[in-house]
């Protein structure tokens, strides 16, 4: 099973958990699963691999865009800055 329908099915379960009407054997079956699928490590590997996925070029052009972004905050600035300086130190693959 790829990481995005592991990511899928946990969404699934966790659905369950949530609906007042479902029983608590469901919920109980839905909370064994979500722990078979890892917890929250499918959601991080499937943002990591579309993270080695983006392309370099937009991701720089994007936080530079931030930066001059009135509607962006302050706070959201600095980090735009700080990982537009970190991208900019790695070298080349």
């Amino acid at each position: 099973m790829s990481t995005e329908e592991r990511v899928n099915a946990m969404r699934g379960y966790k659905a369950t958990l949530s609906n007042p009407r479902t029983s608590d054997e469901a919920k109980e079956h839905a909370q064994e699963m979500l722990d078979q699928l890892g917890g929250e490590q499918p959601r991080e590997e499937l943002y990591e691999q579309e993270d080695r996925d983006k392309d370099p070029t937009r991701v720089m052009g994007g936080l530079k865009a931030a930066r001059q972004n009135p509607n962006v905050t302050e706070s959201g600035r600095q980090r735009a800055e700080r990982k537009l300086r970190e991208m900019e130190q790695q070298p080349e693959e």
